[in-house]
C-alpha cells in the first residue's frame, strides 16, 4: 500500500495491487481493477516510483522483482530488395 494525496488535499492510501491505469490529465486519474477511479496530486513518475519502493520493500530479500530478460542477439541486418 502507498499513500497519496488525493485533490482535496487529503490522503488515501492505495492497494498497489489493484491499479490498473493511470492517466495524466492534467491530474493523475488512477483506475482500479474495481473500477473506482481517484484523482491525486502527485504525477504518474511518482506514483510509479513509489510503487517501485513498495514492491522492493515488500519483496523477499534475493528476489528480482523484474526477471532479466534475455540477450536478444544480433540485429538482422536490412535485406537487399530483390530483382
Amino acid at each position: 500500500m502507498i499513500t497519496l494525496t488525493q485533490i482535496n488535499g487529503y490522503p488515501i492510501v492505495v492497494n498497489v495491487d489493484l491499479i490498473e491505469t493511470m492517466e495524466a490529465t492534467p491530474d493523475t486519474h488512477i483506475t482500479l481493477v474495481t473500477g473506482q477511479r481517484i484523482i491525486v496530486r502527485e504525477d504518474i513518475k511518482e506514483v510509479i516510483e513509489r510503487v517501485v519502493e513498495y514492491r522492493r520493500r515488500s519483496a523477499p530479500p534475493g528476489t528480482h522483482l523484474w526477471p532479466d530478460w534475455p540477450d536478444p542477439g544480433p540485429r538482422i541486418a536490412a535485406r537487399e530488395p530483390a530483382e
